[in-house]
């Protein structure tokens, strides 16, 4: 899966069953960058790491590994490795850690680099959905600090996206951070960067994501999970337009615009004291909401043959579309988990169906095998909730995350990028 997706962004990659075909690859091919999980048998990722760095100094190493084990994440960072990334994965996360590292690599000039994926657009015509596309195009055309709500799974990201695309700073870089995904730590190198020597095992001046994105747009995804003392820089990030790489004195400006998203109900949080107010008054200047997909049944037809269209093509199974029968079936079901719900669904359809198309006999099936929301969910924000500063029903979701081993090498190859719907 994940070499397939790799070649879909342009980059040129095998896959290898263990760390020892690892090092045998690299002894009889040119490799830039290794990509390996952390717990694998024989050989697991760290020894791995070492190997590669005493055998192969030139070739960086992506390290993947799960929420339980992001402290060995943080001594394989110290041991050499490039970056790494927490699993369950997100495509765009791991397509910009390679192309950071391939960026470097030696002789990267002489090769061309595939385009990264375009975004899809924010789909729907309702009127709240208008409404969202309306506020979007104004914020747009200004610098303003965007922060996108909603409930997990009902487009936040495409929001950015969007916003980034549509303004000025759309020929300049978008770059998103995950800050659920990051401990304190790591959380603040990777906004600021660091210099040579702040640490053990800064061998080099490494840029954060707040100078790549110097003249575009920072994301700041799950900003609600943002620890107090990580709160504090971003606010002045925000307020002063300033910072400073870990180690160094040398105070640098952010040419940056930023929108942060979370489904988190930040004005809980301010009263419980999770989250500053100041810092919220500087995020919120202007406020999107995204409405659930259960509040938008009129969007969900389109959203679905949409996703069909594109799934059964990058599947291999052109024509394999939903019948009129099963689309009404879609519309008419209550989707809790939004608009990711729905695009799994509709994957899982194509996957899993025989016919020439999706009839409403394979929706039927594949609903029935839906999982309930679970008792206790508290539930998150909502479109109504626009209506007041305060009080808005909203709640964290828990995120379970599960290993998954293997491996890939990494080199550029130009190619045509793939659009995928996300």
């Amino acid at each position: 899966m994940l070499e397939a997706l790799l070649q879909q962004g342009g980059v040129e990659s095998s896959w290898v069953a263990s760390g020892a075909l690892a090092l045998g690859y690299l002894a009889q091919r040119p490799v830039d960058a290794v990509v390996t999980d952390l717990r694998m048998p024989d050989m697991d990722g760290m020894q791995l790491l070492q190997q590669v760095r005493s055998r192969h100094p030139e070739v960086a190493v992506i390290m993947m590994t799960a929420h339980g084990t992001v402290q060995v994440a943080v001594e394989a960072m110290k041991a050499g490795a490039a970056d790494f990334v927490l699993k369950p994965f997100d495509r765009q996360e791991i397509l910009y850690a390679v192309r950071k590292v391939l960026t470097a690599a030696p002789h990267a000039e002489e090769r061309a680099a595939g385009p990264l994926p375009a975004a899809r657009e924010l789909l729907g015509e309702s009127e709240a959905m208008r409404e969202v596309q309306r506020l979007i195009d104004r914020a747009a055309a200004t610098d303003a600090t965007v922060l996108v709500r909603g409930e997990s799974g009902t487009g936040k990201e495409l929001a950015a996206r969007a916003l980034h695309e549509r303004s000025r700073r759309r020929s300049g870089p978008f770059v998103k951070v995950h800050c659920a995904a990051l401990p304190d730590a790591l959380l603040e190198s990777e906004l600021f960067g660091y210099e040579k020597g702040a640490f053990t095992g800064a061998a080099c001046r490494k840029p954060g994501r707040v100078e790549l994105a110097e003249g575009g747009t920072l994301f700041l995804d799950e900003i609600g999970d943002v620890t107090p003392a990580v709160q504090v820089k971003l606010l002045r990030l925000l307020q002063d337009r300033a910072y400073e790489r870990l180690g160094g004195t040398r105070t640098l400006h952010a040419d940056v615009r930023f929108v942060a998203a979370t489904h988190r109900n930040l004005e809980e949080m301010i009263e419980a004291g999770q989250f500053r107010e100041d810092l919220f008054y500087r995020l919120n200047v202007v406020p999107i909401w995204i409405p659930p997909l259960r509040d938008r049944p009129g969007d969900v037809a389109r959203l679905a043959r949409e996703f069909s269209e594109a799934i059964a093509s990058a599947a291999g199974r052109r024509g394999a579309g939903l019948s009129d029968d099963a689309v009404e079936r879609l519309a008419a079901h209550r989707w809790t988990g939004n608009v990711r719900q729905l695009q799994n669904l509709i994957e899982r359809l194509i996957v899993l169906s025989d016919g020439p198309s999706i009839s409403l006999a394979d929706v039927e099936r594949e609903l029935s095998r839906e999982p309930a929301k679970p008792a206790g969910v508290p539930q998150e924000l909502s479109l109504g909730a626009r209506t007041s500063t305060r009080g808005a029903p909203g709640s964290p979701h828990a995120r379970g995350r599960q290993p998954q081993p293997g491996g890939a090498a990494a080199r550029h190859q130009p190619s045509d990028a793939v659009q995928q719907a996300r």
